[in-house]
């Protein structure tokens, strides 16, 4: 396998030098685990010579982007932004204008995408992301879906694949991203690599999504989110929420869909999921007391809910 990594200035550096080792890493190790795995090269791809990321690290440019077709997985890395607004301003940077024509320039049937972070937006601009499943920073995903509202974006999921496209979390999801990509060649291989570097299975963002920090630009999903996380005890019936709110069911789940990509009992079901995980993880209460205090009356209930969020990520 052939991977080109895209890198240019001001991107982050921890998550290219976290894909260059685990992919390194894999390539030296093959021969351990299977003789039969062929080689795992990685060159760098740029619109420049040397570019300078974030930790100050300078790399040198093995390719130009205008060969990244000559790659079997070309990998975009996070841009090297916190926000909304300045992920809007690094897209319309000029290296970014490279990466994403680079990137449209791509045939699917012979390419696949990779990326993680703000990296995903880079990939959405291209337009190959119409009506496909993706993932990105979940503190994002609201622009995110404001900017690609055809994305079925899920911001659950640590590392989603969809065909070609590849793409991962946050920040250190670039970590799993680049597992992802050795387990497409061999899973004992990435297993392998990941107890050398000692890495441990993060499948889901859910643990980290603080649904509470993401920026509702709707008032009714923010008082929508209040309502329901000061009574996750009690049955959940939207319209009751919807009336006590003072606005129509309908309205309610169009506003919630447009602003989470959830129905309001797919993003209630979430909130008592991370609640019940927070209990189960800083509190000595039984899983029955715990299921009581997210509004089951049946633990059973609970467990079910947790095992199918495990299968979905």
């Amino acid at each position: 396998m052939r991977i080109g990594l895209i890198a240019i200035d001001g991107c982050f550096g921890s998550a290219v030098a976290s894909v260059i080792d685990i992919v390194r890493v894999a390539d030296g190790a093959r021969g351990d685990v299977d003789p039969r795995i062929g080689p795992i090269e990685l060159a760098i791809l740029g619109p420049k010579r040397r570019v300078t990321t974030t930790a100050s690290m300078t790399l040198s440019v093995d390719h130009p982007l205008s060969e990244s077709a000559e790659f079997d997985v070309v990998v975009v890395p996070a841009l090297g932004t916190l926000t909304a607004a300045a992920t809007n301003d690094a897209l319309q940077s000029r290296d970014a204008r490279s990466v994403i024509a680079s990137l449209g320039r791509l045939d699917d049937a012979t390419t696949r995408i990779a990326a993680a972070c703000t990296g995903v937006f880079a990939v959405a601009e291209t337009g190959r992301m119409h009506h496909r499943r993706a993932t990105t920073s979940w503190f994002l995903g609201p622009e995110f879906l404001k900017r690609y509202p055809t994305v079925a974006l899920d911001l659950d999921t640590m590392v989603v694949v969809d065909g070609n496209l590849v793409t991962a979390g946050a920040a250190f999801a670039h970590i799993d991203l680049a597992l992802s990509l050795v387990r497409s060649i061999s899973p004992d291989l990435a297993q392998h690599v990941a107890k050398l570097l000692i890495i441990d299975e993060r499948p889901s963002q859910a643990a980290f999504v603080a649904y509470e920090h993401l920026r509702h630009e709707d008032p009714i999903v923010v008082e929508f989110e209040r309502f329901v996380r000061a009574r996750l005890d009690e049955p959940f019936n939207v319209a009751f929420v919807a009336q006590s709110l003072g606005t129509s069911r309908r309205t309610l789940e169009r506003r919630v869909r447009a602003a989470l990509n959830l129905t309001p009992l797919g993003f209630v079901q979430r909130l008592r999921i991370e609640r019940a995980r927070h209990l189960s993880a800083t509190t000595d209460l039984t899983s029955a007391e715990i299921a009581l205090r997210v509004g089951y009356a049946n633990a059973e209930t609970l467990r079910s809910l947790l095992r199918r969020e495990r299968r979905r990520s």
